[in-house]
């Protein structure tokens, strides 16, 4: 079975989860070997290396996501996403 983890991280940018930082957040995650989802609190979910399921979950500032991670490099790719999100994608 593979390792899994999960945090929970909030939109802090303006624009929320627009397409630059839709395609910043996608270049990152296909970077890692793991499968990395984001789940929003109404349920939606994404997978976080494309940019067009990325940019239809439509998340704004405000808004909670899981971040969750399936695979070898899992830790390393949760810790690097949560990083990017919390920096509001080099936004701020």
């Amino acid at each position: 079975m593979a390792d899994s983890y999960s945090a929970q991280v909030t939109i802090v940018n303006q624009l929320g989860l627009h397409a630059r930082a839709a395609t910043k957040l996608a270049q990152l995650c296909q970077g890692f070997t793991s499968k990395v989802e984001l789940v929003q609190d109404d349920g939606k979910t994404a997978d976080a290396g494309s940019v067009l399921a990325l940019l239809m979950l439509a998340s704004s500032k405000g808004k909670t996501l899981t971040i969750r991670t399936e695979g070898a490099d899992g830790q390393a790719a949760l810790t690097a996403v949560t990083a990017l999100i919390a920096a509001g994608f080099d936004e701020i």
